[in-house]
């Protein structure tokens, strides 16, 4: 690919016409948000009875992982018997004015193993933290003070020791245990004291103290905890562990926050397009089939239900889909949904956002991009800060809106249920962070590799993958890792609001298929699937000894490696690509195309590097300074690999004059495309990532030809590795 390349950030688009589309990146600055609202100290029981088994607990708690925790049998019960399993409570928190408070808890043992270690006990954590101040990090990253009861019958504060046996507490274990902690301000400091109670005789078991906590320690989050020791490295011990139930909570240092619930409607995304709206309503596991979800507007203040959805079983979501809808003017919706409650009551929650109008009044649309939603700096608050102020008319998540380590667990691949549920709990984080935007802001999501489980993938039209072998391994063989159920599921949650697919039919094993077209304010936008119809290059390219997508021999010349017959967008996605261009229907008079990633390897590395494997080892250039031998890469995860199909992709959208943005290669980066020569296609931008823990980088020995006076030095004319 011939390239042009231009000063990152600095690359201002002029339209043929009267539209000028200006986009905002997404980034990660990790600045530290402060909530200083003061709330009112309210106590706090919790209450389970004849509610039936669920996954999700309430709307008041965030367990970690989620699908190691239900709700049965009138208490919370946790699945599994391994490390740091916990349930945080986010409606009450520990705040940092003086006061004393209490706590207490029913516990009962399913699994009485005693560890050699003393790793196996249950109680709290107090004070909980993450490093952003917010409630959210709080529940998925926060640490405090532990203070449990170990199944040998010692109890601790702090951390467990290797003390004798307490047979009393013991015997106890076998019926369940009251936990109670009293904490107590004296003279600057805290003290606090924690009891073992026999909930058959009321008796104290065993007591402990400890003093001088510090008044820091003792703010944030109030925890549940689960400990039991990891006895073969992260394999899952399905053996349940313990169950909680009756946990009350008073005193004066708790703060009440009800508006941080979380769920049953986790949150919402929509599109509008040539008058259809499609919504999609994500909702919380609570397992019950059946149950549907209604979509109201106010209408002269009143709320009016115009259309009822029934929840998908797998994807957790309901799907609206309203045609003939009035986009000249905006409409207030909200999401209503009936929770089956303690005692058999009910509850309807609602999630309110804003359809907006369609601007075609608008000369200039802007498009907030982001790519890379790792959970470095989750929930990225300075980001949707600064979106918000900027006040976009469309969200484009270009991918990788998970990634399989997002907070923290591993992965569970299988069974499809545990799968599932593991997925969620990691896509219930991206809309935790970005609701409020997805809720009033018409938003384009589309999945890249991550999304499904996989670092890198070659789709293959939909076929499987090998089921065995190194994760490189499994990748180069092309196709899908997880199962068709599973990856229709993710893209379900994903993608299901997006307008129609433009030719539904399925790919290979039924996989689903979502590439589409958007008209919104003049602009035409055409969505597709980058991934999902591309060649594997190590069957192709046998000789150039392919390992997750980077050619090993270093005789074999990678540039003359051109395979005609291999695909980049397929076959069908280069027909709606041809038929987009030259569609200017529905008031269009600009043209952009949304897609994982450009059709071009924007990047360099050490002349003597055979993969991107030394990029954690490179040292961070000052400003000004360049490395003195990198040269261009052929990473064939890129689109630059194959070249016909990165051709034809190019030659389809320059006849519609597109602009291209797209993701996932890390690198912020504005170029030009050339085909046959320099400068003879369009324009692309490549979204920086959000959380870049992988940083990539354009700094080529040779400057670009043609580069403008003053420009940096890897700016110009310039061919990828490829070419």
């Amino acid at each position: 690919m011939k390239l042009h390349a231009f000063n990152l950030f600095s690359f201002y688009i002029k339209q043929l016409k009267t539209i000028k589309l200006s986009f905002l990146v997404g980034f990660l600055l990790l600045l530290t948000s402060c909530n200083n609202d003061k709330k009112e100290t309210a106590d706090f029981k919790s209450d389970f009875t004849n509610i039936a088994t669920r996954t999700f607990i309430g709307p008041e708690y965030w367990a970690n992982p989620m699908q190691d925790w239900q709700v049965a049998n009138n208490r919370i019960e946790c699945l599994v018997s391994n490390e740091n399993r916990n349930v945080h409570l986010l409606t009450r928190q520990l705040s940092d004015k003086v006061g004393d408070f209490e706590m207490k808890v029913r516990l009962g043992f399913f699994n009485a193993e005693v560890s050699n270690l003393n790793k196996n006990w249950a109680g709290f954590s107090i004070g909980s933290k993450g490093q952003f101040n917010d409630y959210r990090d709080n529940a998925v990253f926060g640490k405090g003070i532990n203070i449990g009861v170990c199944t040998n019958g010692s109890i601790f504060i702090g951390e467990p020791s290797p003390n004798h046996l307490d047979n009393a507490v013991i015997n106890a274990l076998k019926n369940g245990i009251d936990l109670k902690v009293l904490v107590r301000f004296d003279e600057n400091k805290y003290n606090i004291d924690f009891s073992v109670i026999d909930i058959q005789t009321g008796k104290t078991l065993s007591n402990i103290s400890k003093t001088d906590i510090s008044p820091e320690d003792l703010t944030g989050d109030l925890v549940l905890v689960s400990n039991f020791e990891n006895k073969n490295g992260e394999e899952i011990n399905n053996t349940k562990s313990v169950w909680f139930q009756d946990w009350e909570i008073k005193g004066s240092k708790i703060s009440k926050h009800d508006d941080h619930t979380f769920g049953p409607i986790m949150f919402s995304q929509y599109t509008l397009s040539r008058d259809v709206l499609k919504i999609t309503a994500q909702m919380a596991p609570d397992d019950n089939e059946g149950k549907s979800v209604e979509f109201q507007i106010e209408e002269n203040n009143t709320w009016e239900t115009i259309s009822k959805s029934t929840i998908d079983a797998k994807a957790r979501t309901a799907r609206f889909k309203l045609e003939n809808w009035d986009d000249s003017k905006a409409y207030n919706y909200r999401l209503a949904y009936t929770l089956n409650e303690a005692n058999n009551k009910t509850k309807t929650y609602y999630w309110e956002g804003i359809i907006q109008k369609n601007p075609k009044d608008k000369t200039n649309l802007v498009v907030a991009g982001f790519t890379g939603n790792n959970d470095l700096g989750f929930p990225n608050n300075d980001i949707v800060d600064q979106v918000k102020y900027q006040n976009p008319d469309v969200l484009f998540f270009s991918g990788d809106q998970i990634y399989e380590p997002v907070g923290g667990y591993g992965i569970q691949r299988e069974p499809l249920d545990i799968a599932t549920l593991d997925y969620l709990r990691k896509w219930y984080m991206y809309g935790w962070a970005y609701r409020d935007l997805l809720k009033n802001t018409p938003a384009v999501v589309i999945t890249d590799d991550h999304d499904v489980y996989m670092g890198n993938i070659w789709g293959e039209n939909g076929r499987a993958s090998l089921k065995n072998g190194t994760r490189t391994e499994i990748q180069d063989s092309g196709g899908y890792r997880m199962s068709p159920e599973w990856v229709n599921m993710v893209e379900r949650t994903q993608t299901s609001h997006l307008p129609d697919p433009y030719d539904a039919t399925p790919v290979e094993r039924g996989i689903g298929v979502y590439y589409t077209q958007m008209n919104y304010g003049n602009v035409s936008f055409a969505i597709i699937e980058d991934r999902k119809f591309k060649s594997a290059p190590k069957a192709l390219l046998p000789e150039a000894e392919i390992v997750n997508g980077w050619p090993q021999n270093k005789a074999y010349n990678i540039k003359r490696a051109d395979v005609p017959s291999a695909k980049l967008l397929g076959d069908r996605q280069l027909k709606f690509l041809n038929d987009w261009s030259s569609d200017w229907s529905y008031g269009a008079e600009m043209k952009v195309l949304l897609s994982q990633t450009i059709f071009a390897n924007v990047a360099t590395l050490p002349e003597e590097a055979m993969t991107d494997a030394v990029v954690p080892t490179l040292r961070i250039l000052n400003a000004g300074e360049y490395p003195k031998n990198d040269m261009p890469v052929t990473d064939m995860d890129s689109n630059g690999w194959p070249q016909t199909g990165r051709d034809n992709g190019v030659k389809a959208i320059r006849k519609g004059f597109a602009f291209h943005l797209a993701g996932d290669q890390h690198l912020g980066s504005t170029i030009q495309y050339g085909v046959d020569d320099f400068n003879d296609s369009g324009y692309a931008f490549c979204v920086p990532s959000i959380s870049n823990y992988w940083p990539r980088r354009w700094y080529p020995m040779v400057e670009g030809k043609n580069r403008k006076a003053g420009f940096p030095k890897y700016t110009g004319q310039f061919e990828d590795g490829f070419t």
